[in-house]
């Protein structure tokens, strides 16, 4: 006779002891990796989800936007979910007519305004969404990644008007991965991982604080040199242009990569390859270079890369013949904003790599 298996559930906290006070007219940012209850957070600090303990205590009109069609209704045109969610505000339909137009020429979406939104594309509906929240005056806005799904020069113009609202007094809460927004909108932080709080501060110290909890760090070094293979990887590490350990960077700055190794067999075409990604793990651009001595240096110009952040894979090997020793997804940087140019850059829409070309008038 077979036993029938018990069943076992565990207990699961999205978020656990998590304590703060956010002041009026602060702009907070709130970092962490994916699954570290951000986005649970917010959730619950706009009252779409309630805490199973513990309780908010929130003294404000909230505008919240968390994810594409987050109060809209998909049957009713833009025009009328805008009014729609000015009464969820709280506000008359003679203050949201105020307001109207200058929400409209805002989101881009003029032509489209009294489609119902279910036919909207991403992108619009994001473009409206924001355009309501920031234009309808709320006393804190919440704002979660999906800017995200917005282009470039929208993003842009979002960052803009949330610096604007944040310049206004108002309390803006901000969730995103982008370091570089959070650190050009935000004066103070709070870092999550697993549910909890790991630090809260400064803006700077917290960004600082998750770069080093994560594969964002300057150095690597393995556990073990691999001792049975021909040459070994035995550090790699990020320096500044002032020979300082770093893994922040403006578009301005130059980024040196040191690689150590240990060459156990010489007189062979032992090469260095090194593949730069992009913060989605997608390469942008690779190096290679032989392997004439136990120390290479690699020296990227300023104004090389754009804003964003990036690590890299690298792997010894001897050409078309075999791959000897492997660094996956080590030493993460960030490009962060600067006076150059290239601050407003760093998506797909403008490429991750300034190109260190001449142009001449002729051939």
């Amino acid at each position: 006779m077979l036993k029938k298996k018990e069943s076992s559930t565990e207990s699961f906290f999205a978020l656990e002891n998590v304590s703060f006070e956010i002041n009026e007219g602060e702009v907070i940012g709130i970092i962490g990796k994916n699954g570290a209850g951000k986005s649970t957070l917010l959730k619950i600090l706009s009252k779409i989800t309630q805490p199973t303990k513990g309780r908010i205590e929130i003294n404000g009109r909230v505008a919240s936007l968390l994810e594409v069609g987050t109060g809209f209704h998909p049957e009713l045109t833009g025009r009328e979910n805008i009014y729609l969610n000015g009464t969820l505000l709280g506000m008359s339909r003679k203050e949201v007519s105020a307001k109207l137009d200058e929400i409209i020429q805002f989101s881009g979406v003029k032509k489209f305004i009294d489609t119902p939104v279910k036919h909207y594309s991403s992108g619009m509906y994001v473009r409206l969404a924001f355009s309501v929240a920031a234009h309808l005056e709320p006393e804190i806005l919440i704002i979660d990644e999906v800017l995200a799904v917005g282009d470039a020069e929208f993003q842009k113009k979002c960052l803009g008007k949330m610096k604007d609202v944040a310049g206004e007094g108002r309390t803006v809460i901000f969730v995103s991965h982008d370091l570089a927004a959070v650190r050009k909108l935000c004066t103070k932080g709070i870092l999550l991982e697993h549910g909890k709080i790991i630090k809260q501060g400064e803006i700077s110290e917290v960004i600082q604080a998750y770069i080093k909890s994560g594969k964002l760090s300057y150095q690597y070094k393995p556990e073990i040199v691999k001792p049975d293979i021909p040459v070994a990887f035995k550090s790699i590490e990020l320096f500044n242009g002032d020979g300082e350990n770093s893994n922040e960077f403006t578009c301005e700055d130059e980024i040196l990569l040191k690689f150590s190794f240990e060459v156990r067999k010489e007189n062979h075409p032992y090469s260095l390859f090194v593949i730069f990604k992009d913060k989605y793990g997608s390469p942008i651009f690779s190096v290679e270079k032989a392997i004439d001595n136990e120390v290479l240096v690699l020296k990227l110009d300023k104004m090389f890369l754009t804003r964003g952040q990036y690590d890299i894979t690298t792997f010894i090997h001897i050409p078309k013949v075999e791959q000897i020793d492997v660094a996956n997804d080590v030493c993460g940087f960030s490009i962060y904003d600067a006076t150059s140019p290239l601050a407003i850059h760093g998506s797909y829409e403008y490429g991750n790599v300034f190109g260190n070309y001449k142009w001449q008038s002729n051939i």
